[in-house]
């Protein structure tokens, strides 16, 4: 806890002047922020058939922790079960290998992915040609794009010929990835350049990781198709990496957090819970660069201003919550160092002003508490969550939020994601220690 701080109130120029039940002007809403409630609706028309409405679970024992009903939304559930036409197009052109055992799609950034991949599918069809897609991921969006490209190459892009993918002065090689993944990576140059042919692969999908990131992610992205070229663990490493990739590659930089098209597809997450939580009070959403946060906000918002919106964040990664006690974007100065490694990033121009307007609070957990709350859901929901994931369910059991008015009995907490590192299990602590 922050020892009961609590950022001051961003004034909010559509709230001034809203009553009690009063719903802000859908213009006014469209005019301040890149995404807005028709652009998610249209996302959710786009992505309906392709991802699975995550179901909404109850622990008691988060229940009586937290002094409130819980409702956890679980994005980590979200499948690739409901793309079996496409798997199978994609098995009868002998293109599976490596990445079908991966069933799990990367929770809620697959939704961004795919409603921003197809929209390029779109735009290609006017004669616009996509060579490939690129982006810079910790794991969970790298891993959505990628699986969103081939699926979406499979159902909607002409196979072309097998191309030829090159890499020069990109990035860093990763050691030895063929003997730790297989010969299913292609990756930055060194001494020369790697060059590698991925038979019937429509579109090309470029992830810059970092790299300290997690070997499961590593692998998860590999498998469902990604090209990897690490980079050093900070945005300003991030975003140069792949800017020149976007320019080696002459492919189209779909951003992983900024990209309107992402956060409305994500803001589908905010349309199902009002839909499966209609008495929803609040609702605590884990936030990195904010793409998620900002897409359920702005869904949420616009139908039910009463709705809390809260943002929960590392202590060591606290962007969000300085930008808001600012009142101005305050990026992290260095690269964090937490568990929660898929929100290391910043905030950015996009997502910025609707946490600015519409988050109604920051809270910052420790790296204790991040570890103690990802135990309690392995232990007592049986949920294998991924550290980020935790970090929601650690606010609401923070004593800051639990100071929270008793009147606020019905909070969502987002599962974000379940790609959790099973050969680093020492972050979850001794034994005894969520007891």
């Amino acid at each position: 806890d922050r020892g009961g701080r609590k950022p001051p109130r961003s004034p909010s120029p559509w709230r001034r002047g809203l009553v009690a039940g009063e719903k802000p002007e859908a213009d006014k809403m469209l005019s301040q922020f890149c995404v807005s409630l028709a652009s998610i609706q249209a996302a959710q028309s786009v992505i309906a058939g392709l991802v699975q409405l995550t179901p909404v679970l109850t622990n008691s024992t988060l229940d009586r922790r937290a002094e409130r009903q819980i409702f956890l939304k679980c994005e980590l559930f979200q499948k690739t079960g409901s793309f079996k036409k496409e798997l199978q197009m994609l098995e009868n052109r002998g293109d599976t290998e490596g990445w079908r055992n991966s069933a799990g799609a990367a929770a809620s950034k697959i939704r961004g992915a795919l409603n921003a991949v197809s929209s390029l599918v779109e735009r290609g069809k006017g004669g616009s040609e996509v060579r490939a897609v690129v982006t810079h991921s910790s794991g969970n969006h790298g891993q959505a794009l990628a699986l969103a490209a081939r699926l979406q190459g499979a159902a909607r892009w002409t196979r072309p010929k097998a191309p030829t993918l090159t890499l020069d002065k990109i990035g860093t090689p990763l050691a030895n990835c063929n003997q730790f993944f297989g010969p299913h990576i292609c990756a930055g140059s060194g001494e020369g350049r790697i060059t590698r042919t991925i038979p019937g692969m429509s579109v090309p999908s470029y992830v810059v990781v970092p790299r300290t990131a997690p070997a499961c992610k590593k692998a998860a992205m590999v498998g469902y198709g990604a090209i990897l070229v690490e980079c050093e663990p900070s945005d300003q490493s991030r975003e140069e990496a792949a800017s020149r990739t976007v320019s080696e590659t002459q492919g189209i930089l779909v951003h992983p957090n900024q990209d309107p098209l992402v956060i409305a597809g994500q803001g589908t997450v905010g349309l199902e819970i009002l839909q499966q939580v209609p008495d929803v009070q609040a609702v605590v959403v884990p936030v990195g660069g904010g793409g998620l946060i900002s897409g359920i906000a702005v869904a949420i918002k616009t139908q039910r201003p009463d709705v809390k919106i809260y943002a929960a964040e590392p202590e060591n990664a606290d962007d969000c919550y300085r930008s808001k006690r600012s009142g101005r974007l305050t990026p992290n100065a260095r690269p964090p160092v937490t568990l929660a490694d898929a929100v290391k990033t910043s905030i950015g121009p996009n997502t910025w002003p609707v946490i600015r307007d519409l988050v109604d609070d920051v809270f910052t957990v420790s790296e204790q508490e991040i570890q103690s709350a990802t135990r309690l859901v392995w232990e007592r929901a049986k949920l294998v969550i991924e550290p980020t994931a935790g970090l929601g369910v650690a606010a609401t059991l923070s004593r800051r939020f639990r100071g929270l008015p008793a009147g606020l009995r019905n909070v969502c907490v987002v599962l974000c994601g379940g790609n959790a590192d099973l050969d680093s299990l020492r972050w979850l602590g001794a034994p005894g220690e969520a007891d």
